[in-house]
């Protein structure tokens, strides 16, 4: 590239992202909220992930030598 090419590079990317004017950080602070929204719910997995660890429990049941296998991929 030659300076041409920089300066116009340089151009394109000032007009396409805008200029952060004042502070990037947010109003408030955050982590308040994040605790308060963890300690409301705990957080259960979804079925579908009992299944599959009741899917690999078999197999590993049926299967033993496919322990490796899986191991491997964990």
């Amino acid at each position: 590239m030659n300076a041409h090419d920089e300066d116009r590079v340089v151009k394109l990317l000032r007009e396409a992202l805008p200029t952060i004017d004042g502070e990037p950080e947010p109003g408030r602070d955050l982590w308040p909220a994040v605790l308060k929204r963890l300690d409301e719910k705990p957080a259960m997995p979804p079925w579908f992930d009992w299944a599959l660890l009741g899917g690999l429990v078999g197999l590993a049941a049926l299967f033993p030598s496919a322990i490796p296998v899986l191991l491997y991929y964990l």
